[in-house]
């Protein structure tokens, strides 16, 4: 019988951050100023280990899960994290184990995680002008860094390769036609995405979201494009390919036009906490069971009683909300 939430939503998705800690300081995420030299991430014992993090994801996995993604933080600065991918690929079941970077750490780790089972890779590229990228990334790398991960990633058949780009107006907005004509160019799948609310620390506004529609029509001016059908039901972008026959690209509109009605993701953050929405604002503490003793069945009866009381809807309710809310940050558990 499939596990289904409020409104009907089956559980099929779970994101897994297996760190808070970041190489990068990207300013709608972790901005410099907030998280410096003094902050104070994680303790080592309080993050779950490889064998838990295996453990909770074999019983979601028989409550319906069939794709895992690895988040951070940055996935890659935790040691090891092939070892973690070939775990979770022994598990029956899951169809797709998929990886999140900014990919930075990716040309020495690429060959690695692919022999690990590693199946496919999305890399964070906001823009491919170095000033803008170095000023949206904290000035930790420039775009050449993490463009020679990507090539790393291709080599290692990490295929097909996405492309994540955060869409600021008045910062990266303008450089969106080139972003998209590189990833044409080179059979990249570039997924804009509008500019969200996440968390608390990023200063948010209104006015610094450009729309889906508006990047679109920007591309389609040089890039004539055509919109096509979803590859599964609850995919969260909204596809088009280029007329030309050459690729795709994808929008993931949040904030325009919201896809909670077909949301079927978990996440679960470093320190075991399980979160039903990535606006959520309070997790629910699987870690303290976990290590107390508590058997698969009476895991899974936690988590299928969490999901089946699942009602969340931030993005669909935004507009109307009378008071800002405090939401869990998306380094915590990935975006």
């Amino acid at each position: 019988m499939t596990l289904t939430d409020k409104f009907n939503r089956p559980l099929r998705d779970l994101r897994i951050s297996v760190t808070d800690r970041c190489n990068f300081r990207c300013t709608y995420c972790m901005p410099a100023e907030v998280f410096g030299e003094g902050y104070q991430f994680l303790p080592r014992h309080e993050i779950l280990t490889y064998e838990e993090i295996t453990r909770i994801a074999r019983v979601m996995v028989a409550l319906g899960v069939v794709k895992l993604r690895l988040t951070g933080g940055e996935p890659l600065v935790r040691e090891q994290l092939e070892v973690l991918i070939e775990m979770l690929t022994a598990i029956d079941g899951v169809e797709d184990i998929a990886l999140t970077t900014n990919g930075y750490l990716l040309p020495q780790k690429a060959q690695a995680l692919k022999d690990a089972g590693l199946q496919r890779v999305t890399v964070s590229l906001d823009t491919l002008d170095d000033a803008i990228f170095r000023q949206m990334n904290g000035g930790r790398a420039g775009v050449k860094r993490v463009l020679q991960g990507i090539a790393a990633a291709e080599r290692a058949g990490l295929t097909p390769i996405k492309i994540n780009a955060v869409v600021q107006r008045g910062v990266n907005d303008h450089t969106v036609v080139d972003l998209a004509r590189y990833c044409h160019d080179h059979g990249y799948i570039v997924r804009f995405i509008e500019y969200m609310d996440v968390g608390n620390l990023n200063g948010w506004q209104w006015d610094q979201v450009v729309s889906a529609d508006e990047i679109v029509s920007r591309i389609d001016t040089e890039l004539p494009l055509e919109l096509i059908e979803e590859n599964y039901q609850g995919e969260v972008a909204k596809r088009y390919r280029f007329r030309d026959g050459a690729g795709e690209i994808g929008l993931i509109t949040s904030v325009t036009k919201p896809f909670c009605g077909s949301c079927t993701r978990m996440r679960l953050s470093p320190e075991g906490q399980l979160f039903t929405c990535l606006f959520g604002t309070q997790g629910a503490d699987l870690r303290e069971p976990l290590r107390a003793g508590a058997s698969d069945d009476e895991l899974a009866t936690f988590i299928r009683g969490l999901w089946r009381k699942r009602t969340d809807r931030y993005s669909e309710e935004r507009a109307s909300l009378r008071e800002a809310r405090h939401k869990v940050e998306m380094y915590h558990i990935g975006g």
